[in-house]
């Protein structure tokens, strides 16, 4: 091999440099290039006998744009399945789309300008839902073209669709057989419900429309049974509800009184907490004191007796947690027809349930049927006034829910709703959960265990248009009800002359009608379409279109061993996955399941178009690079943290690590170029002769590969990415490059120089592995140009080399650095540049065996000509001592100020060394008190000559004198980099030899003729010369010069 530096016809290039300023397009070629090769397929190929690792893919709808959020989402997910994949695991993953639900109609709807679902039926269904099926992909070109330019190496072309009527196939299966296993069944849902306009509404509808309302509440009295003047008081703020009431609730662990009033000579049952407010105006005493558990299943009579209650099932005092003695009584009334809490109640109690209103918010009976249930408020204050039954009312002004519509108050209201009896499985939901690893654990064991474990039935149907409809059949004559588990048995069952290949939507579903095997009348569907979390749910089962197709494939993909959403799918998909998951194989559907929190902006507040405060992805990517996105969303906090999203933070990022590891590599490949070396003289390199430093650097690199893999098994990412950050950053670039920067500059190959291009070469390439997963473009690039192999994204990802780790010497670099910064720390603020050659620094003697031989490093990154250790630096120390006032003020109290005098009138440093062997006992005018060393405020100072600095236990004590011959060999350090600025501003090469005139004073011109040969030898220069120049003059240090250069 030719050694030579200086080669005159310098040969092609073998490594290409990275164009540090055209991110956009460097990436666009990357991802054109893994077109080309199919990366995908490429990461199938190459662990085709591999090891199956399946994560699943929480479906998005396209219906809505993509922004910033999901990238996030998408790289947490995209950097697990390409870091499993460099493990060796062969991947399996399949892209998902949403395609059903209410957000889709409300599209449609707010197109065709409908107000409620009479519009949607005079539209006709068939019409509407085929708008609907084109909305689905309104911005799906969109989403794809993100997840191509962030490099989410999904399989887009062939995903799951919710609406596909094979993965709605699945769906049936799934219900007809939990149908059948009886887990299914018909009750009422509780729901939002706008009269004015005939629909429910969904949460996310429900919080556009609040708004606030004056209403009047009443403390009501509820006769107990069997008695002449014993009362329950509730509270209500819907007097309307108060004809249909059944029962009374209580919190068991409450504590409630009973108490006779003696203005009203009654008894009252009320919260003990709440009793001195209640009976403010009326004299009363306390008679009896009893829990809430005491009072269950305690009588009362009806309170308005206008609606027909069966009173073996109605009129008993409930136990319920959610009542709270924050206002009211602590008695709440139960109407299970028109709240979620009070149906849940009347289910475990098999309460009666009553519902006299109708779907116009018309009251059905009472003496005040036909009225709209609001206005009826008033009127019944009255009229149980007149029966004497209001201990109290109130006029309060509540912000209470209105239809975003028409902006009419919503009624919670139970309509008829299809179950799954998910309370049956409460336990066995438990058991799944505690096999799951969460990330972090806390959502694992309160928010999702705490939901799990006090689980309520699901209500999957829904009373719309766009969605899986529920395939329940039932019989117009006897009522009887029956599923269909698939397309076959729905052509096969039809009285119709149907195609097996029916599209399994509304209107066509709702035409099919079969023979009731009961009575042989004839049924219909029910006309309800299913939740759309069942949609996400089934997944696992419906993404291979099971059981109808694929049942061995199903093995291999079922359980997913990682699934990451965000922490609102909490009681979403991550629920839906594992309710489904137990009722069908009684196992729990995923392993491992990574959370992550909501995108905020820099100041915490959640992005939204009305405050301006969203980010075009787009724009993020071709600003700084997908990579650069990528690598600052984990950067910036833990996945399951709240994200700050912060553009100048990401500005910060890509200046850092990115552009400190292109720097790298540009040094780098610069340097190699010009030894002519190439990809296979540095694979071919063989054994090299490592210097210390060296060896320090092959030990980082190991030490980072065993804790990256550590935390990477743990889903943490952020850790990850701050040690890859901090590597590159301190350790290769700050520390280890610019350390070595003379040995690349050698003009012989000799072995010290195979020695940095071998361990440079080989962390560069061990850095492109790392971070392949996260920044999947940079990576790309660096590793091909470095060994010119097909993708780094199909390498196995490097195991740590235990033998490669040296703690002791890693704990002695750290040191020799720390005692490198603290002297640039004392050149700083003694205001002498690094440049500027000085006599010594001091450090502890104690560290003379452990960095003996790394003294060369301290000498040339301080510009000092010794280290010189110590046994004792306080010779070089100045020390006072004065009380530290946060500890001592409560001690000392009035005579601080003469433990202050006492400290100023002893050796300081004698003081100090004795407290930091024990309590020291002084006396104050005749009080004794033990001094310990956190008493005092210890401050040290430099003696005339020297400065010093200290971090932790470590001192450094730099010798500031400057004399002659060290200020004229700063003239010549500052003249060599004043050379060398102006070659790199004239485009020279690192090879060009030139010769140097300069025009300066005679002073000046003897300090720099005193150090000619290393200042041409630094420069590459023939001649060194002082001449009258007509260059601009320049400051050197507190001298004025001309320069000039010459290429040979």
């Amino acid at each position: 091999m030719d050694g030579s530096f200086f080669i005159k016809e310098v040969k092609m290039s073998k490594f290409k440099s990275l164009n540090t300023g055209d991110t956009k397009n460097r990436e666009a070629s990357i991802e054109e290039y893994w077109r080309e090769i199919d990366l995908l397929d490429q990461t199938f190929k190459t662990r085709e006998d591999a090891e199956e690792y399946i994560i699943y893919d929480g479906p998005p709808t396209a219906n809505g744009k993509p922004g910033i959020h999901h990238v996030i989402a998408r790289t947490l997910k995209d950097m697990t399945s390409r870091y499993k994949n460099m493990k060796g695991y062969k991947v399996l993953k399949k892209a998902g789309w949403d395609t059903h639900g209410l957000p889709v109609e409300i599209e449609v709807e707010k197109k065709l300008g409908f107000h409620d679902k009479n519009d949607i039926e005079g539209y006709g269904i068939e019409k509407f839902n085929k708008l609907c099926k084109e909305s689905v992909w309104t911005y799906s070109d969109m989403w794809r073209d993100m997840s191509d330019r962030m490099g989410f190496l999904y399989d887009m072309d062939h995903p799951y669709v919710t609406m596909d009527n094979d993965y709605i196939e699945t769906e049936w299966y799934l219900l007809d057989k939990a149908f059948k296993n009886g887990y299914i069944y018909e009750g009422a849902k509780v729901m939002p419900y706008c009269p004015r306009c005939g629909t429910g509404l969904a949460s996310h509808e429900v919080s556009q429309g609040y708004q606030m309302d004056k209403t009047i509440t009443l403390t009501v009295k509820f006769k107990k049974k069997d008695t002449d003047n014993e009362y329950f008081l509730a509270w209500t703020t819907t007097p309307w509800t108060l004809p249909s009431n059944v029962a009374l609730s209580v919190n068991p662990d409450l504590d409630y009184v009973k108490v006779f009033d003696k203005t009203d000579n009654a008894y009252y049952y009320m919260a003990k907490s709440l009793c001195e407010s209640l009976m403010a105006d009326h004299e009363y005493e306390v008679v009896e004191s009893l829990k809430g558990s005491d009072m269950e299943y305690m009588k009362y009579e009806q309170l308005l007796p206008y609606v027909n209650v069966n009173e073996e099932k109605a009129f008993i005092v409930t136990l319920a947690d959610y009542v709270s003695a924050e206002d009211g009584t602590g008695i709440v009334h139960s109407a299970p027809a028109f709240g979620e809490d009070d149906y849940q109640i009347g289910r475990k109690y098999g309460l009666d349930f009553v519902q006299p209103v109708d779907k116009e918010g018309k009251f059905t009976e009472t003496p005040w049927k036909g009225q709209f249930i609001f206005d009826t408020n008033e009127d019944i204050w009255h009229h149980l006034v007149n029966e004497g039954k209001v201990f109290k009312k109130q006029t309060v002004e509540h912000n209470y829910p209105h239809c975003w519509r028409c902006h009419t108050p919503l009624v919670y209201y139970a309509t008829p709703s299809w179950y799954i009896e998910m309370s049956k499985f409460s336990d066995k939901l438990v058991e799944n959960n505690k096999s799951v690893n969460w990330y972090p654990p806390t959502i694992g064991e309160k928010r999702f265990g705490n939901w799990i474990e006090n689980v309520k039935d699901w209500a999957i149907s829904r009373s719309r248009y766009w969605g899986t409809p529920l395939n329940i059949w039932r019989c117009d004559d006897c009522g009887h009800t029956r599923t269909v588990g698939s397309r076959k048995e729905l052509a096969e069952l039809a009285i119709e002359d149907i195609d097996e290949n029916i599209e399994l939507h509304r209107p066509y579903v709702d035409e099919v009608s079969i023979k009731c095997d009961h009575c042989n009348g004839t049924m219909h569907r029910v006309p309800d379409v299913i939740d759309v979390w069942f949609d996400s749910g089934a997944m696992p089962f419906a993404q291979l279109h099971y059981p109808f197709e694929n049942k061995e494939l199903f093995e291999n993909y079922y359980p997913a061993d990682f699934i990451c959403e965000g922490i609102d799918q909490t009681r979403g998909w991550f629920y839906s996955l594992m309710a489904i998951s137990t009722i069908t194989t009684g196992k729990a559907p995923y392993k491992n399941v990574l959370v992550n929190d909501l995108v905020v902006d820099k100041n915490g507040q959640k992005m939204s178009k009305s405050k301006g405060n969203t980010l075009d992805p787009f724009a993020l990517f071709d600003k700084y690079g997908a990579d650069a996105v990528r690598f600052y969303s984990l950067y910036v906090s833990p996945p399951w943290m709240q994200t700050k999203f912060d553009e100048s933070g990401l500005v910060e990022v890509r200046n850092n690590f990115f552009r400190t590891y292109e720097n790298v590599y540009n040094f780098f490949s610069l340097y190699a170029n010009t030894d002519n070396l190439g990809i296979e003289d540095l694979k071919n390199i063989g054994e090299v002769k490592l210097e210390k430093i060296d060896k320090w650097l092959y030990s980082r690199l190991n030490t980072l590969i065993k804790e990256y893999s550590e935390q990477m098994e743990v889903f943490d990412y952020n850790k990850v990415v701050h040690l890859i950050s901090d590597f590159v950053v301190e350790d290769l670039s700050n520390w280890y490059i610019r350390r070595n920067r003379k040995r690349f500059w050698m003009s012989e190959l000799i072995d010290s120089k195979k020695a940095v291009y071998k361990t440079t070469y080989d962390a560069l390439i061990t850095i492109a592995k790392l971070i392949a997963p996260i920044t999947p473009h940079i990576a790309e690039e660096v590793y091909r140009n470095l060994t010119d192999e097909k993708t780094v994204h199909t390498q196995i990802m490097p195991e740590a080399n235990n033998q490669l780790i040296d703690h002791d010497l890693e704990a002695d670099m750290d040191l020799v650095r720390r005692i490198v910064n603290l002297g640039r720390a004392s050149r700083e603020k003694e205001s002498i540049k690094v440049r500027q050659p000085l006599a010594k620094i001091i450090v502890d003697g104690s560290y003379q065996d452990r960095i003996s031989d790394l003294i060369p490093l301290i000498k040339e990154e301080l510009n000092i000509k010794e280290v010189e250790f110590a046994n004792d630096l306080s010779e070089f120390m100045d020390f006072s001592l004065k009380p530290d006032f946060r500890v001592v003020g409560r001690i000392f109290q009035s005579k601080v100020n003469d433990f202050a005098k006492y400290l100023a009138s002893v050796d300081a440093k004698d003081f100090v060394n004795q407290t930091n062997e024990g309590p020291v006992e002084i006396d104050l005018a005749g009080d004794k008190y033990q001094v310990t060393s956190d008493y005092l405020d210890v401050r040290i100072s430099a003696k005339e000559g020297f400065d010093v600095e200290m971090n932790g236990n470590v001192f450094v004590v730099l010798d500031t004198e400057i004399t002659e011959d060290l200020k004229d060999e700063g003239y010549a350090r500052e003249f060599i980099s004043k050379i060398q600025n102006l070659r790199k501003d004239s485009g020279f090469e690192v090879t060009d030899r030139i010769n140097i005139s300069y025009g300066a004073e005679e002073e000046l011109s003897k300090s720099l003729e005193k150090f000619a040969d290393e200042i041409k030898k630094e420069t590459l220069a023939d001649s060194l010369s002082n001449k009258d120049l007509s260059a601009e003059e320049i400051d050197l240090n507190d001298k004025k010069i001309k320069i000039e250069i010459e290429k040979l």
